[in-house]
């Protein structure tokens, strides 16, 4: 199991010079990864143009680029651009966005998102092979039918003809579509006490679909898993720091009708406290949907105490299938508090670094 880091998105331009300080750091301590978030803010790709330009080794994940958000030839392009000039260091991470953005923030209807998806990845895969990208539908239709328009091929020469395609999935349906279609899955809140049937679906859709190698369908595909860690002794204390965190994404990430991570935390038998935290969090009440997250679930969703637990528990995420441990910096962290962090992963296991 690798070690990366996942640095989110900033809110603040300060945020955004600390977090390029902190991928640079990953980058001297020899981690695998450094992965950039977008939803209505900062965008991804530009974070990631920075940090390529400043860092040497360490590879550039988007953790996601929004598919309602580009058009899947623009995300292709986009993906060539970013790989040639990072010398091949690229992964592109994908994902639907849920209904309030896709709707609200880029005007694209939230449906049938899982055809959607395949879609974009077929042509994002066409464009970067620089095939003459023609596409049939039914949700993206190249070149249309109606005019003059007529199927092109990448106008550059890429680094690589295939870079890696990893899939933000939470629901059964979107984890069979990551096994089939890309090379990793972002996973958010992930417990290693609950991944192992999640990870099934995935490796059942590989081996339908003849993918990995021999009797191994997960083999080469890489399951990044997104972990707030907090190095800090008492449970209680380093679970406070991540209440906000949790409580925005149970609660406020989506509508009552449809929001995923409030129903990934029903799986995982928290049915009656995230109902409870969406209650309170639609009210506006946010402190008090804080502090109504369970201390339970953000111990079998984080690392949190002493150096010597957190080392103890990251190894149940190895033992259940991830290949790649994102450490998330975000929450209450500050740019000291999140490099002594890395630095106390990599010196406690330095086998999981370069």
């Amino acid at each position: 199991m690798r070690l990366g880091v996942n640095l989110g998105y900033w809110e603040r331009s300060a945020a955004a010079h600390d977090m390029v300080a902190i991928a640079q750091e990953a980058d001297r301590l020899g981690y695998d990864s450094v992965w950039v978030a977008e939803a209505y803010g900062s965008d991804a790709p530009s974070m990631l143009a920075w940090i390529g330009a400043l860092t040497e080794r360490i590879h550039l994940g988007s953790a996601v680029m929004q598919i309602p958000a580009r058009t899947p030839a623009m995300t292709g392009m986009t993906a060539a651009t970013l790989d040639t000039m990072s010398g091949g260091r690229f992964r592109l991470g994908l994902g639907v966005s849920g209904p309030q953005v896709s709707e609200g923030w880029h005007g694209v209807r939230f449906t049938s998102p899982l055809g959607r998806t395949r879609d974009y990845v077929e042509i994002v895969r066409s464009v970067l092979r620089r095939d003459r990208v023609t596409h049939a539908g039914p949700h993206y239709e190249l070149p249309l039918p109606d005019g003059p328009g007529k199927a092109l091929k990448l106008g550059s020469h890429p680094l690589r003809d295939e870079v890696p395609v990893y899939l933000a999935a939470v629901g059964p349906r979107n984890l069979a579509l990551t096994g089939e279609v890309a090379d990793g899955w972002l996973a958010i809140f992930l417990s290693p006490e609950h991944a192992r049937e999640q990870i099934d679906v995935i490796s059942a859709a590989r081996r339908a679909a003849g993918r990995g190698s021999g009797d191994d369908p997960m083999a080469g595909f890489d399951v990044v898993s997104a972990t707030p860690v907090v190095l800090v002794d008492d449970v209680r204390d380093a679970a406070d720091h991540l209440r906000p965190y949790c409580a925005l994404y149970i609660g406020g990430m989506g509508s009552r009708e449809q929001n995923f991570y409030n129903r990934l935390a029903s799986r995982m038998g928290f049915e009656k406290e995230a109902a409870t935290i969406q209650d309170l969090y639609l009210a506006g009440r946010h402190r008090e949907a804080a502090a109504a997250v369970p201390l339970e679930f953000i111990d079998e969703t984080a690392l949190l105490g002493s150096p010597r637990r957190v080392v103890q528990r990251l190894r149940r995420y190895e033992d259940v299938g991830v290949t790649t441990l994102a450490v998330a910096t975000g929450g209450r962290m500050t740019r000291d508090q999140a490099t002594a962090t890395l630095a106390v992963l990599a010196e406690l296991m330095p086998d999981r670094v370069r």
